[in-house]
């Protein structure tokens, strides 16, 4: 998924700069060592194009014949993701006449509009994701082409490689920074001329891989950024083995640090789970970089990034139980929220990602509201700050978050058990909060208990001054997938929870007040946000401790082996 991303120690300045001496770039002359693609398209994104609709930004743009350059008032977002040239993959996947042309059409328009070192895509991230996609590409471009063509689109290739040799270490530490380095050890190894770049390209990525943690932890905690990294490595690792050059160990052993946690961090359909920032990944992209990895399957970790993971029968959850992400312009108030999936179907969610879909969506979809957690008096478990800007984006820092997370996990004979702590309202409101799970070893049954407690007397004395006005209020949320049907039962004591595989749960609770309620799904991979539904189960905080009891059951007899064949809704 491309997407604008912060570039925190660039500025406009010099990267102004920087783009102006790539006019004195090596030449670069043929393309001596051609990559494969590694990223199939989507045809059907080709026929929109070819009529004239672009999916660019969380937007559907109408352009018309007017092409990809000349966008009806594109959003900044729009316009750095189509300066990526990712969409290039989904003309190369429809591969007719047509989309050809349409591909060369942009590309040499590009470069007339663009290729001095102007309008938005001169960043490095953006300029590394343009250099792969011109590279393999480049004969389903260079095809028919007249010499003067082709040494436009040569020269071109060797300005952003000269514009990246001197700009990679301005990017950002994360995806940016490989990305870019990425693109710039493709060129070195791809292109006659551009050789002189790839000592200090690989050097430059061995020393990006300090990023990764043992447990394959970055610095986002995004599950679906850490798969958009290590698909990159994977990439890049193969690109310099076809053209005979040994990746670096450092480059290995991040591969083999980010495979066991993407491992541990698949929902039971096999997609991510999508926790700060991070969705669950273009369709596909996990398997395919696994395999292409080459790095066996294993026993999946416990605990991958901060995360906790407990799976029993046909039923996965995983929890975040890690310390706030050391990145706070992409953290999210979600601490000891939950995903659960059943077979292949996702049941309970986080409403997801909302950068794509605007700035409302992009601050609503950090709040603690939009998580499967508690939240305390109607307000987030963490205060935002004032948005700043990182030269073409803008981002709103999370502050005051949780300072103390801490999770113990454990399997017994009666089946999994997770307990997490976190201290996001101590500050506000002396409350402590505790979540239990409780998965059975079949699993057909998903228990919880979610306490509020004031432990210290320092707490005691915060929660009896916050309590002299009123009780303090609660809600605990369960956010449903669209495609779970919930219906209030027995008189609005349950919630029953029909899945498309045609099983069904049933939720109770027990110490507040039950109810449903809409939400809101977000997903990357559409234009629009979905419509959902959400379990509240409210109360109020009377005491030094509150504690509230529930229960997610399985009642289809304990199959174990449901044919679960019904489409996914591919509609907006």
């Amino acid at each position: 998924m491309a997407r604008p991303t912060l570039r925190n120690r660039l500025s406009a300045a010099d990267n102004r700069v920087q783009a102006l001496r790539s006019a004195f770039a090596s030449k670069v002359k043929a393309i001596r060592s051609q990559p494969e693609p590694r990223r199939i398209g989507d045809a059907a994104l080709a026929r929109q194009m070819k009529a004239g609709l672009f999916q660019l930004g969380g937007e559907m743009i109408e352009a018309g014949p007017r092409g990809i350059w000349n966008l009806p008032e594109p959003s900044e977002a729009a316009k750095l993701e189509a300066q990526g040239f990712v969409w290039l993959d989904d003309l190369a996947a429809a591969g007719d006449d047509a989309s050809r042309a349409l591909a060369q059409d942009w590309v040499w328009e590009w470069i007339e509009r663009f290729g001095a070192a102007k309008g938005p895509g001169w960043y490095p991230d953006i300029t590394g994701r343009r250099l792969i996609r011109w590279i393999v590409h480049a004969p389903f471009l260079l095809k028919g082409q007249e010499a003067t063509a082709s040494h436009l689109f040569f020269k071109s290739l060797g300005r952003q490689t000269g514009y990246l040799n001197h700009a990679w270490d301005d990017a950002a530490d994360g995806l940016p920074r490989f990305e870019a380095l990425t693109g710039l050890i493709y060129a070195a190894i791809s292109l006659e001329g551009a050789e002189s770049a790839l000592k200090s390209a690989r050097r430059g990525l061995a020393k990006a891989c300090g990023v990764i943690g043992p447990d394959g932890t970055i610095p986002s905690r995004s599950p679906e950024e850490l798969l958009e990294i290590f698909t990159l490595l994977v990439w890049v690792a193969d690109a310099q083995r076809a053209a005979g050059h040994a990746p670096e160990g450092t480059h290995l052993d991040a591969i083999t640090r980010c495979a066991p946690a993407l491992r541990a961090l698949r929902m039971g359909d096999g997609a991510l789970a999508r926790f700060h920032g991070g969705g669950r990944g273009a369709e596909g992209a996990l398997d395919q970089a696994l395999l292409d990895s080459r790095e066996r399957a294993g026993q999946r970790p416990a605990t991958a990034m901060g995360y906790s993971r407990i799976s029993a029968g046909r039923t996965v959850v995983i929890l975040d139980g890690g310390p706030m992400p050391s990145d706070p312009f992409r953290a999210h108030a979600g601490t000891l929220a939950f995903e659960m999936s059943s077979g292949r179907r996702q049941m309970i969610v986080n409403q997801g990602p909302g950068d794509r879909f605007g700035e409302d969506w992009r601050k609503a979809a950090r709040e603690t509201a939009a998580h499967t957690t508690l939240e305390v008096a109607n307000r987030a478990m963490a205060d935002f700050g004032d948005v700043q800007r990182f030269g073409s984006a803008e981002a709103t820092p999370m502050i005051n978050g949780p300072t103390t997370v801490a999770v113990e996990q454990t399997r017994d004979p009666s089946g999994h058990w997770v307990l997490g702590t976190h201290d996001g309202y101590s500050n506000r409101s002396g409350l402590i909060h505790s979540r239990r799970l409780f998965l059975s070893p079949a699993g057909d049954e998903l228990r919880g208990e979610d306490t509020l407690s004031a432990q210290s007397s320092r707490e005691r004395a915060r929660f009896a001054k916050e309590r002299q006005a009123a009780p303090i209020p609660f809600a605990i949320r369960f956010h449903l997938h669209p495609e779970v049907e919930a219906t209030l039962d027995l008189g609005g004591e349950a919630v029953s929870l029909t899945l498309k595989s045609g099983e069904v749960w049933v939720f109770r609770q027990s110490g507040g007040e039950i109810g449903l309620s809409n939400s809101t799904y977000l997903d990357s991979r559409r234009v629009n946000p979905r419509l959902s539904q959400q379990i509240v189960v409210t109360g109020a905080a009377m005491d030094y401790s509150t504690r509230v009891n529930w229960v997610l059951r399985r009642i289809d007899g304990g199959s174990t082996a449901i044919r679960d064949v019904v489409p996914d809704l591919s509609d907006d």
